[in-house]
Formats: C-alpha cells, structure tokens, sequence
C-alpha cells in the first residue's frame, strides 16, 4: 500500500484496481451524491470504466480509517485540467457515517498542508454548491474563505442550482501567516 499521507485518524493513499466496490458503494449513496448528480445512482460500469481509472491515474486519494483500514471515501488535490499546477483544487467524498467526525476537516488540513509546504501551491480552492452547507463548513474550518459565487449552465440541473455554486480559495501568504499566530 502506497501511504500518500497520514494524520491522527486517517491513511490517504492512491487507488487500486481493489477498490472498485468501495467507490461503487460511495458514488451510489443518494445522500452523499445529493449535491453532485442529485443522487442518482452511478452503473458499475462508469465506475469501473471511468471514474477509477481517472482516479488511479490523477490526484485521488482513498480514505481509510487509520484504526480499522475501513475506507471512509476519497480526497483530491490536484490542478482542474488547463488550470495552474499551483493553484489545485481540493475535493473530498466521504460516507454519510463518516460525517460531522471531523474527517472532512482533518484530511483536508493535512492535504493544504502538504500542497503550501512541499508541493509549491500559491492558492488551494474548492467549490462546491451554494446550498451544501455542511461542505461549506469544512472549507471554513480549513481557512478557505468565500471568494465568489457563480452560476453555471447545467445540462440536467438538480434541486439546489438556482443558487449558485461557491469558490473558497486560501492563498499561501494567509496559510503561512496563520501558522505564525
């Protein structure tokens, strides 16, 4: 198992080929997709076809729990196709058992830290929809603050796209001065 990182709670590693049931299971909760596709299911074979081959190849992480292996979801940290390699995106999906622990936050913290200190970021962000609250939460705790809200022309929009998608960003001198305090 290649470790990519680790904090207090959780084991951040790349994908294999074994967790194609995991990732399964995740993308076909309703309410962990709610705010991406409305909570529609995802067929076996997207997710075997696409989603994680994409994940192996670019910046996905597993989640596991560090004290049992289980796997929580995943995280990503990388730069959106044609964006800056030093401006990455960071993303997480976690099970609905894993929320309101304090996952979310930990892994992200842990991945912010990584891409300011080793990997040369100048600006890590997330977006996410207007209406999810709790994923707004975590870029809060983490130091991200809000920078816009946009809209965006959805082919099939889901309950909640009235309102706009967010955008936090932290900058590297904001990171560096909060570690100073």
């Amino acid at each position: 198992m290649h470790i990519y990182l680790e904090t207090e709670r959780l084991i951040l590693r790349r994908f294999a080929e074994s967790d194609a049931d995991e990732l399964f299971r995740l993308h076909n909760d309703p309410e962990v997709m709610r705010y991406l596709n409305g909570g529609k299911p995802t067929p076996r074979q997207v997710i075997l076809d696409q989603t994680l081959p994409r994940f192996i190849e670019s910046g996905f992480f597993a989640a596991l729990e560090r004290r049992s292996g289980d796997f929580l979801g995943w995280f990503h940290l990388r730069a959106p196709e044609g964006g800056p390699e030093d401006e990455p995106e960071l993303g997480y999906r976690l099970h609905k058992a894993a929320w309101g622990q304090g996952y979310a936050t930990e892994g992200s913290l842990a991945l912010i830290g990584k891409a300011f200190a080793e990997l040369g970021a100048r600006r890590v962000f997330a977006q996410t929809m207007a209406v999810n609250l709790g994923s707004r939460r975590v870029m809060e705790k983490c130091g991200l603050r809000h920078v816009r809200t946009f809209h965006m022309d959805w082919p099939d929009p889901i309950e909640g796209t009235e309102h706009g998608e967010v955008e936090y960003e932290l900058l590297r001198a904001d990171w560096e001065a909060a570690r100073k305090s």
